[in-house]
Parts: C-alpha cells; sequence; structure tokens
C-alpha cells in the first residue's frame, strides 16, 4: 500500500504563488507521480504529471504557469504554481502509479483558493 500526504495548499491572491508537496510512503519507486485537481461541481482534471525518468507532462490550461518536479527524497513530488488564477481554484490531489501492484494511489487533497 502506498500513502500520500499533500501539503501547501492555501488562499492566495490572484498572479500570486503557490507551492504543494507531496511526500509518498512506500519501499518502491513510484514510476508516475502527478497532481490532479477537482473545483467544486466539475469532475477530476489531470493538471501534471512526472515520470521516473524527469520527463513530464502539463495540461494546456497550466502549461506555462505550473510546473511539476520530484523532490529531494524518493517518492515525493512538488507543483510549483505560478501566476494564479481564479479558475485554478480547486481541491489538489497527489497521484501516483505503482507498477508492482499495477494500481494508482491518491492523496486526501490540498485546498487551493485563489481570490481577492
Amino acid at each position: 500500500q502506498v500513502q500520500l500526504v499533500e501539503s501547501g495548499g492555501g488562499l492566495v491572491q490572484p498572479g500570486g504563488s503557490l507551492t504543494l508537496s507531496c511526500v509518498a510512503s512506500t519501499i518502491f519507486t513510484l514510476n508516475v507521480m502527478g497532481w490532479y485537481r477537482q473545483a467544486p461541481g466539475k469532475e477530476r482534471e489531470r493538471v501534471a504529471i512526472i515520470n521516473v525518468d524527469g520527463s513530464t507532462n502539463t495540461a494546456d490550461s497550466v502549461k506555462g504557469r505550473f510546473t511539476i518536479s520530484r523532490g529531494n527524497a524518493k517518492n515525493t513530488v512538488n507543483l510549483q504554481m505560478n501566476n494564479l488564477k481564479p479558475e485554478d481554484t480547486a481541491v489538489y490531489y497527489c497521484n501516483a502509479f505503482l507498477t508492482i501492484t499495477d494500481s494508482q494511489y491518491w492523496g486526501q487533497g490540498t485546498q487551493v483558493t485563489v481570490s481577492s
């Protein structure tokens, strides 16, 4: 099993920045880690993912503003969010894929609110 814990959410003004962090508890290497978000009344969408080789894929809606990266420790991932917009308001979830179990895992979510 894998436990994911997110942190770094909060309230920020439009144009501001936040950094989200996720720490995964597992002895295995997580092949893919990423961030998803879900706004009120909306379905969950993928924001960005990062593979074990460091390659990334970022959604068009946040491209150029958000950057995903792996942390210093194994099985950690960060999301640097710049130039935040009100439409970025959502609960952000950390996600990971573990090959050995062929399963995806989810964190509990962290709230990001962009408002003046």
